[in-house]
């Protein structure tokens, strides 16, 4: 798309950072990265994108900081009283509210009560499809409402940044440019369908009927002596990490470059972790076992080695070229790609080069389903897609010597083998970039 010209917008819901930083869990984790993720996949095709809700704590803050999460923050802005007094209003003429009388004999209701709305019937009645059967009358608080507010909000600003919108719905300046994506683990999945049904009531436009729901299986903790809170596995990852790499290169030097690239290494182990599997599938995390996360050739921690060795490579033919052992890299058009004759210059070719392109272009397809409210999203394309790169570009280059002895007549194949693998390095930044790491340049 021309620069500046939005394919529309995606708004992108994850309940679970409504809750207090400390807990955070790591099924709430995997929604967290798969939101950021789609969301950079998303705007790598032109899709504008609103994240929601806004964090108000430093808790949350800090935690998503430390995972590389780029998530607004701020105080959910001065019009949302406006918005939840709007919504009350609606809330007041719905035929689906009802008041709370208070029987003889009953349980008192929380104090943040304001009414009940009966959902099964709205639904029967509008004949909507996938929504849980268990789903009966929802007691509507103060919570629940600031919660629509805040996505009625983010609605609108997509639809001021979007003036081709027409107003469809009784919240004026709303129109349908906008696809709302709740990001939910299997566990808030049903309170996700209260909200969504209870925003439908309130604001019949379009909009809230293109809401969709995103859903992750759920993520098993094996051996755990008690639940365990997102800051605790991020914690425990990174003394793995930093373990590993004291039996790797021995003791080093404690200094910030060698702290941050500890750090880097534990944000890939994680999102790898989480990512690499299909979002509806179950996660098992073993929290013991460190080597799937740290060592294994499935793990983050392999992709940026190989990614490092790649700037190894070119630091070392730079180095080269400044001490007059090498001649500098030629314009493309003087190269001579006949000198690649190895099976496995082909492979990443064929198999990484050229498809790349349409590889994000898949990562961010939202498909609509044919019937329900549930979607299918390919998020672990990209991460199976380095891991793939990883494993054929290491066997290619523990095979071949790439910068060999400084002969004239091996200057040829150098430099197309150089071309080659100047773009496999493009590839693995443009997709850590899709996941908020950035490239090591050694490790």
């Amino acid at each position: 798309p021309a620069a500046g010209a939005q394919a529309g917008w995606v708004l992108l819901h994850c309940p679970a950072l409504r809750g207090p930083a400390a807990a955070l869990r790591p099924r709430h984790l995997r929604t967290l990265l798969l939101a950021d993720h789609l969301a950079q996949l998303l705007r790598a095709q032109g899709v504008g994108v609103r994240l929601v809700p806004a964090l108000t704590e430093e808790g949350s803050q800090e935690v998503l900081r430390r995972l590389h999460v780029d998530w607004p923050s701020g105080s959910g802005g001065s019009a949302l009283p406006d918005t939840i007094s709007a919504l009350k209003r609606a809330l007041g003429r719905s035929p689906c509210a009802a008041a709370c009388e208070q029987g003889p004999g009953t349980a008192a209701l929380p104090e943040d009560v304001i009414c009940k709305v009966h959902l099964k019937s709205f639904v029967e009645q509008q004949g909507l499809v996938g929504y849980d059967p268990n789903l009966d009358v929802l007691l509507v608080t103060e919570g629940k409402l600031r919660s629509l507010a805040e996505l009625q909000q983010a609605v609108l600003q997509c639809a001021v940044s979007n003036p081709v919108a027409l107003p469809a719905s009784r919240f004026p300046d709303i129109g349908s440019c906008c696809s709302i994506v709740h990001v939910v683990s299997c566990e808030e999945e049903f309170q996700q369908q209260q909200l969504d049904l209870l925003w439908r009531i309130l604001d019949p436009g379009a909009h809230t009927a293109l809401q969709k729901h995103l859903v992750c299986g759920p993520v098993k903790v094996t051996n755990p002596s008690s639940p365990i809170g997102a800051d605790q596995y991020f914690q425990l990852r990174k003394r793995q990490m930093y373990e590993a790499s004291v039996m790797k290169y021995g003791e080093l030097a404690q200094d910030e470059a060698w702290t941050e690239v500890i750090d880097t290494l534990t944000v890939a182990a994680i999102r790898f972790e989480m990512l690499s599997t299909a979002h509806r599938s179950q996660i098992t995390l073993d929290l013991e076992d460190s080597s799937i996360s740290t060592k294994g050739t499935k793990s983050g921690a392999f992709v940026m080695y190989n990614c490092a060795r790649l700037a190894t490579l070119f630091d070392t033919y730079q180095r080269a070229v400044e001490q007059g052992t090498y001649p500098a890299l030629p314009p493309v058009s003087e190269l001579d790609f006949s000198c690649l004759r190895e099976e496995g210059e082909w492979l990443l070719l064929f198999n990484y080069l050229l498809p790349f392109p349409e590889v994000l272009q898949q990562a961010a397809q939202l498909p609509a389903p044919a019937k329900g409210i549930r979607i299918t999203a390919n998020t672990e394309t990209v991460c199976k897609f380095l891991i793939q790169l990883s494993m054929d570009f290491s066997s290619y280059y523990n095979r071949v010597h790439v910068l060999g002895e400084p002969f004239p007549h091996l200057f040829d194949q150098m430099f197309a083998r150089l071309q080659l693998l100047g773009a496999v390095r493009d590839i693995f930044h443009s997709a850590l970039a899709t996941l908020h790491l950035p490239p090591l340049s050694q490790i």
